[in-house]
């Protein structure tokens, strides 16, 4: 009787997590961002309480290969497409993206990153900002990388340092999302 009980929980159990796996066709873009941010339904077993509002900020500073979309910036709609497809009201979502090191050439104009072509992360950035998600970059890493404020993609704001950006968004009740 002990070996059958044993065998029922362990083909419960495989087949409790197989039902959680999904595959890449599973993914979908939307509700709210529908050309980024794919994600799969989830058997959520933590509820998000109602009135939950959430604010959250990026660290982004891993470059995205030539050519490519930053997987951290895509990550930030896959945040809102989940959230809101979770039933959290968009409105109730603030996010902020702090932007360092070489991932500052990721949110460059064309001219600046590759001249005369347009930078690979120039839809999706004004895609986040037209969702109300802000975009800093560290005045630091851009001196460092040689980018000036009109280098940068509109609608990105300098910041004297993301140390200093990261600060002020704490003080303002962001929590930081680590990756």
């Amino acid at each position: 009787m002990r070996i059958f009980t044993a065998f029922a929980a362990l083909l419960t159990g495989a087949l409790c997590a197989t039902s959680a796996l999904a595959a890449p066709e599973d993914f979908v873009t939307g509700p709210l961002i529908e050309a980024y941010g794919a994600v799969a339904p989830v058997d959520n077993q933590m509820p998000i309480p109602e009135g939950t509002v959430f604010r959250v900020v990026f660290d982004v500073s891993t470059p995205a290969d030539v050519g490519t979309l930053n997987r951290n910036l895509v990550s930030a709609a896959r945040f809102l497409n989940m959230n809101v497809a979770a039933g959290v009201p968009a409105e109730d979502i603030h996010l902020a993206i702090v932007v360092h090191g070489g991932a500052v050439e990721d949110v460059s104009t064309g001219s600046h990153y590759t001249p005369g072509v347009e930078p690979a992360n120039a839809d999706l950035v004004a895609t986040l900002l037209a969702h109300d998600v802000k975009i800093y970059v560290c005045g630091q890493s851009a001196a460092y990388h040689d980018v000036g404020v009109e280098d940068l993609l509109p609608g990105v704001t300098m910041a004297l340092s993301a140390m200093t950006a990261h600060a002020l968004l704490q003080q303002d009740g962001y929590t930081l999302n680590p990756f």
